[in-house]
């Protein structure tokens, strides 16, 4: 006989887990006797960088790297032109052409890498910021949203290994921030 204890937590619980995903979001207390729980899956970071007001921020951000990345995009043009230049001429150039094309490749690559760096640096600090400026109103969103539709529960999205999606609350709630002012 199996103690009640280990039926509980090996039997009773996945079969509960089961069963939120089958009930629609309403699911059994696990309590005996207790009210249907709603449940609802959130993925913060979608709902919040979906946001009108981070669409902005991500176009102000590309204005202005947008000089840097035509730069990137030069630089790799040059770099494969040298590339293919070298491979389609090395039979017929000097040992000192041959060295000159690689050293060339090699300085773009260094050119090429830092300004990807720069970029990448400049977008990652400004979505940071953006996160740490809006979490407020992403916290009010989400409070809303959970007071509106009476939702027991709230998991975060990667917290679950599966879910349907009539349980994401995601765009609900960047919709909340959309009509935030």
């Amino acid at each position: 006989m199996m103690n009640p204890t280990v039926f509980r937590s090996r039997v009773l619980r996945p079969w509960l887990a089961a069963l939120v995903l089958a009930t629609g979001g309403q699911v059994l207390a696990q309590e005996a006797g207790g009210p249907p729980q709603k449940v609802a899956v959130l993925d913060m970071a979608q709902a919040l960088f979906n946001s009108d007001k981070a669409k902005a921020v991500d176009q102000e951000v590309q204005a202005q790297t947008a000089e840097d990345q035509a730069k990137v995009r030069a630089l790799a043009e040059e770099a494969t032109a040298l590339q293919e230049k070298l491979q389609k001429d090395a039979a017929v150039m000097s040992d000192d052409d041959k060295r000159k094309t690689a050293e060339q490749i090699q300085e773009i690559g260094v050119q090429y890498n830092f300004l990807v760096e720069k970029i990448q640096k400049l977008v990652q600090d400004r979505r940071q910021q953006f996160q740490e400026t809006y979490a407020p109103n992403l916290i009010q969103a989400i409070t809303e949203v959970v007071e509106a539709e009476n939702y027991d529960i709230v998991y975060r999205s990667e917290a679950v290994l599966h879910y349907r999606s009539a349980y994401d609350i995601t765009a609900k709630v960047t919709e909340k921030l959309n009509a935030q002012q």
